[in-house]
């Protein structure tokens, strides 16, 4: 069995029927669905430069567009009963979002937080509030982490107007702060810090053989309630960058990541083919550790036939 645990709807050019044929293609039963809210502000000029590959029904009339929205997500589930599960993470500027996500929770049968792609740093106290809803409702929370500065080739720092989450310190201070939510960790700011040379690497997507000394590996080993999912061209560049240490590097934590893809295709899966995973790693990452967060018996939106483990 195959569980997909990071992906959008109607966006990229497809809409649900298209990301289901996509899912039939590549062998995948379950599939975690996210939305992704934009603020509307001038601090997100991504709800601009998004709007092409978002869905053209949401675009506001300034052009500017709100991300995904979870009607699209509930539109997905109720054509397609048994093929997703539901994330939604409302802004954790509005004063009420802790109250907004626990209602999406208990009318749509929400069962993850995210994609939380936001500009604050994950420690903001406005996060946190949110952070300990979906733990209370044993929501696992999605991070999409950048970081707010690169530096040059120079050594000095250049802001980067794109970050969300801050670095991997206001991380640790959120998983920290939150030991009973579980965190999925996601995005080129979070996979750079496998290589200890992350501080040092201008580019956003790092390549070479990867550094020992990455501040990935100590947070795993430090918090039990930290994973994080392959998706992207982050996760798969993290990998690709060095198959040796990328075998080394599943086997040792494979309770705790997840497959995801966060696009279509099978590119994140044929690379794996190359890895020669043993069988029970292989299965712990392709949906083991996604039953462990995710429970379908606990959610009457899953079919729970779906969950024979061949």
């Amino acid at each position: 069995m195959i569980i997909e645990c990071h992906q959008h709807v109607f966006w990229q050019g497809r809409d649900d029927a298209g990301l289901i044929a996509d899912l039939d293609a590549q062998g995948i039963e379950l599939c975690w669905i996210m939305g992704w809210e934009i603020p509307q502000h001038p601090v997100y000029p991504e709800n601009f430069a998004y709007a092409r590959q978002l869905n053209p029904a949401h675009v506001r009339h300034d052009g500017s567009h709100p991300g995904i929205p979870l009607g699209d997500l509930l539109t997905a589930r109720d054509r397609y009963p048994g093929r997703f599960v539901l994330g939604y993470c409302p802004d954790p500027a509005k004063p009420n979002a802790s109250m907004i996500f626990e209602s999406a929770v208990k009318m749509h049968c929400v069962r993850v937080c995210g994609e939380w792609k936001f500009r604050m740093p994950f420690d903001d106290p406005r996060c946190l509030e949110l952070f300990h809803a979906a733990g209370r409702a044993k929501a696992p929370v999605v991070l999409h982490l950048d970081v707010p500065y690169l530096p040059d080739a120079e050594g000095r720092r250049v802001y980067q107007p794109a970050w969300y989450g801050g670095t991997v310190e206001n991380l640790e201070r959120a998983l920290t702060a939150c030991p009973d939510t579980n965190f999925v960790g996601h995005a080129p700011g979070f996979w750079r810090e496998i290589s200890g040379d992350a501080d040092r690497e201008p580019r956003a997507y790092p390549r070479g053989p990867v550094v020992a000394g990455g501040r990935l590996q100590p947070l795993l080993e430090r918090y039990p309630n930290l994973y994080a999912d392959i998706s992207a061209g982050s996760g798969l560049m993290a990998l690709k960058r060095d198959p040796q240490h990328a075998r080394e590097f599943i086997v040792r934590y494979a309770d705790r990541l997840l497959f995801g893809r966060d696009y279509y295709g099978g590119e994140h899966q044929e690379f794996l083919a190359t890895l020669d995973l043993p069988a029970e790693v292989r299965e712990k990452l392709m949906c083991r550790n996604a039953l462990k967060l995710v429970d379908p018996k606990d959610g009457p939106a899953i079919k729970p036939s779906l969950f024979k483990l061949t």
